[in-house]
């Protein structure tokens, strides 16, 4: 077997190079028991980094008019502490956060139950690490997702 074959070049990476030589990974949320497409399918990861955004930009609003009284410096501290409270109120209680609203999406466990606030406090900790976000797996499941057994799905 040629090894450059297995490994894949720069562009492609190796699960490129395993397809070619007919290796089948599904598709994401296979595993799970998810559907292709669809109401329940895997969350795209650009709407989910959308999402993202639009919650911390609003998070940064309501710490700048609210809590830091325009002063950008506070803004930047007070941000934190109301995106980790906005997220373990409304995916403790609702499953998702007003920017997961607006994309069609919905975080659950992969049980189909809803997250508990503690499981959601625990999840959101770990997004403001940043780290355990940006590690994901083939389900496109951070590890912040997976420490949690939480998957954001399309609804």
């Amino acid at each position: 077997m040629d090894t450059r074959r297995a490994v894949g070049s720069w562009i492609s990476g190796p699960r490129a190079a395993a397809e070619e030589m007919g290796a089948d990974f599904g598709y994401p949320g296979e595993r799970l028991g998810l559907p292709r497409t669809g109401p329940g399918s895997i969350a795209p990861v650009g709407r989910r980094i959308a999402a993202l955004f639009v919650d911390w930009g609003l998070c940064v609003l309501i710490a700048y008019g609210l809590l830091a009284r325009g002063d950008l410096g506070a803004t930047n501290m007070w941000t934190s502490a109301v995106f980790f409270v906005a997220s373990v109120l409304f995916i403790g209680t609702l499953g998702f956060t007003p920017g997961k609203r607006l994309l069609r999406l919905r975080l659950v466990r992969a049980d189909g139950e809803r997250l508990s606030v503690l499981a959601a406090m625990l999840r959101t900790f770990l997004l403001l690490l940043v780290i355990p976000a940006v590690v994901w797996d083939r389900d496109y499941r951070g590890l912040h997702d997976k420490a949690v057994r939480a998957v954001q799905v399309r609804f």
